[in-house]
């Protein structure tokens, strides 16, 4: 086993970021490591979608343990916990869906679903800014509007593997959850659905080509320990913050995906 220590720091910096605000590890870190000459379609992504069912099951786990979010198993469950159950459950049929609808029916352009993509993480980010703005406006816990964007968020991650945390974090916090509960229900979900995910792509790559993981123990490391200080560093810094961050993260991430489309098309 050969550690890679810049991708161990790529992928630590940014799922430090992701397991805190709930968003943005496939989306900034996999351009980065294609960048540096990985293949994308048999090492890149394939370790990456490992990662990030891995990531959130052990970011969802720390969350739990510093009270960002409280789990329980005893009935009745707690919200938390029939949100999650609720959350993953949709997630994980709608990526089966889409998965399956982008490979064997429509087929849709690449740049179609990634510009989509992108245009509605930038709307979701905007969304929250302007809640931001409102200020001390109460919103009414919505559950119904979770499934919702949990729908949605299944759907893009199906379909081109990101804006799934952009997505439900701000559908969370939009549907009346507190920020930082909002963010570790979503790293916790997205563990579940990731995991469908991965079992999804690795099923239909069979004979594609020789997938190479030789990444997966760099990224593994690396995302190990972000998974584990996020939850701390979502604990001790004050909600007003997060509040800022999140909706921001999500702005920026989207506005970073579509100048990158923009330049693959020019």
């Amino acid at each position: 086993m050969r550690l890679i220590p810049i991708v161990i720091i790529i992928i630590f910096v940014f799922d430090l970021v992701d397991s805190s605000a709930g968003q943005g590890l496939g989306t900034v870190s996999a351009p980065l490591l294609i960048m540096m000459g990985y293949d994308p379609a048999l090492e890149v992504i394939p370790s990456l979608v490992i990662v990030a069912a891995l990531s959130g099951l052990v970011s969802g786990y720390f969350h739990h343990e510093f009270e960002n979010v409280n789990y329980s198993l005893k009935r009745p469950f707690n919200d938390e916990t029939k949100t999650v159950a609720f959350t993953a459950g949709v997630g994980s049929i709608m990526i089966i869906c889409s998965t399956l609808l982008v490979h064997y029916f429509i087929r849709p352009p690449a740049i179609f679903l990634n510009t989509y993509i992108a245009i509605l993480v930038i709307v979701m980010g905007f969304l929250g800014l302007v809640r931001v703005k409102e200020g001390s406006k109460k919103y009414t816990f919505r559950p119904k509007f979770i499934i919702g964007f949990a729908a949605i968020a299944g759907f893009n991650k199906g379909v081109g593997g990101g804006g799934y945390g952009p997505v439900l974090v701000m559908g969370n916090i939009l549907s009346g959850i507190y920020e930082k509960t909002a963010a570790a229900l979503t790293q916790t979900t997205e563990g579940f659905v990731s995991s469908v995910g991965a079992i999804i792509f690795f099923a239909l790559a069979v004979g594609v080509g020789d997938i190479d993981l030789f990444l997966l123990p760099s990224m593994f490391t690396g995302s190990f320990f972000a998974s584990i200080l996020a939850p701390y560093i979502l604990r001790v810094l004050p909600n007003k913050i997060w509040k800022i961050l999140i909706p921001s993260y999500a702005f920026a991430i989207g506005i970073y995906f579509l100048i990158r489309l923009f330049l693959q098309i020019n």
